[in-house]
């Protein structure tokens, strides 16, 4: 029942924008800055932020916001991010997650990792359908939102010096089976990936896993470069 609980402490709106500001950010939110996003008072937002954490959707801790410490810093002040512990609600119940544990740890042993990425490149063509290959970052930002993976934009430095753009992701839709399987579901999600955005267009998929982060990011295709 505490996933029940949780999810619906998001029907109410201004609890719900609270809380998809923080997700989106990746990093601790203050109330200030929480309270501005949402556009509402910093005591209302100071309410529905503690109940976020009070029902396990968000974590919250306290520290100097200056950045300074000592004497005159200021009191630490209260923050909050994003739980990682997923939240679900099936009725009546179902455990899809033990039956894909259990075809990953299969595929994994009898070394059916090719023929996984395949199925998941044709998947990810599937979904995209009749469509060209993805046309651009910004395209490629909404196609990944659209399935769960929270894109942001981030500049990394190439290998020529120029600044070059690149889409990491807040969240893997497949992560609790990717913790207990990297390889072999890290591999699957840059198949379909690949699948979805197209292999000739204007942008790539490629692996760079980061702690926290989807093990893939999306960036512009070297051809397409300046």
């Amino acid at each position: 029942m505490k996933d029940i609980d949780a999810i619906a402490a998001l029907q109410d709106p201004v609890r719900r924008r609270l809380y998809e500001y923080v997700a989106a950010q990746g990093r601790e939110v203050g109330r200030n800055e929480a309270a501005e996003a949402a556009g509402v008072a910093r005591t209302l937002a100071a309410h529905h932020l503690d109940k976020l954490a009070e029902v396990g959707l968000l974590e919250s801790s306290s520290r100097r916001l200056t950045g300074r410490s000592g004497p005159g810093a200021g009191r630490p002040a209260k923050v909050y991010t994003r739980v990682r512990a997923e939240r679900a609600v099936s009725l009546p119940a179902r455990d899809y997650r033990t039956a894909a544990e259990l075809l990953a740890e299969a595929a994994e042993q009898a070394g059916l990792d090719a023929g996984l990425c395949a199925a998941a490149r044709r998947r990810g063509e599937a979904l995209r359908g009749s469509a060209t290959p993805c046309g651009g970052l910004e395209e490629a930002m909404e196609m990944l939102a659209a399935r769960g993976y929270e894109p942001h934009l981030e500049g990394a430095e190439g290998t020529t010096g120029t600044a070059a753009r690149v889409v990491r992701m807040r969240n893997c839709p497949f992560h609790a089976v990717a913790e207990r399987f990297p390889p072999l579901v890290c591999g699957m999600n840059l198949a379909l990936l690949e699948g979805l955005l197209g292999t000739d267009g204007p942008v790539r998929a490629r692996m760079d896993a980061r702690p926290g982060e989807c093990c893939v990011v999306v960036e512009t295709s070297k051809n397409n470069r300046d």
